[in-house]
């Protein structure tokens, strides 16, 4: 390897360190909210889902209507139903 690519690719690292550490502050969580994100809080605490045209929907009666009709299992063989086919692939 020659000089030059060497320093390029040193100097390529360095910056990319470099805006890496100058961008950590701006991503990463407060103390509060990384907190408040580790704290459980009940169904009954949310607030009500607006679903649109089913208006708003308490999390608990979405959980419960999700206990009592699971979605149904992937049929696949002979007997599943052909898929739309998108753009012409797949």
């Amino acid at each position: 390897m020659n000089r030059t690519s060497f320093l390029f690719c040193s100097a390529v690292v360095g910056v990319s360190l470099l805006v890496a550490a100058l961008a950590f502050p701006f991503a990463s969580l407060s103390a509060q909210a990384l907190t408040a994100s580790k704290t459980p809080t009940f169904a009954e605490e949310v607030a009500d889902v607006d679903l649109g045209e089913f208006g708003m929907v308490a999390v608990s009666d979405l959980i419960a209507y999700y206990i009592e009709n699971p979605p149904e299992p992937e049929v696949t063989g002979a007997g599943a139903p052909k898929r739309a086919q998108h753009f012409g692939g797949c």
